[in-house]
């Protein structure tokens, strides 16, 4: 099954992996902190942090054991991240103050970044030349 997975790919789901469980335990553990510095709803960045531990198991996951199905199911999981984050912000759910605004955007074009490099890892293995 690696085969068919370069190392590329793996390490680009290790380092969400990583990503996530970092950004979940600083959520999770500092909600009140960062809520005083942001005006982010302590409740809000504290489920977001626990909901990003699971995610980055999945991730691990999938950079271990890597089926296409699971790799897009975890590059659109990302999409959805980014749009959520976007629809904060523009809906008026929360009123976040300016660090809080630069805090949500700067972890969002981090999560695009990171599905970019994973679509076009997976974009590299489905094209990529097969040897018989």
């Amino acid at each position: 099954m690696f085969a068919r997975f370069p190392l590329t790919l793996r390490r680009v789901f290790l380092i969400d992996a990583a990503t996530c469980l970092a950004m979940g335990a600083l959520l999770a553990l500092a909600s009140g902190p960062i809520a005083a510095l942001t005006a982010i709803p302590a409740a809000l960045l504290f489920f977001a942090g626990l909901g990003l531990i699971p995610i980055s198991a999945a991730m691990a996951v999938t950079a271990l054991r890597p089926a296409t199905a699971l790799v897009w199911l975890m590059i659109l999981g990302n999409a959805g991240w980014v749009a959520a984050s976007v629809l904060l912000l523009v809906t008026g759910w929360i009123a976040p103050n300016v660090p809080g605004v630069l805090l949500i955007l700067a972890q969002a074009a981090a999560v695009v970044i990171l599905a970019l490099a994973e679509h076009t890892a997976l974009r590299g293995v489905q094209t990529a030349p097969r040897l018989a």
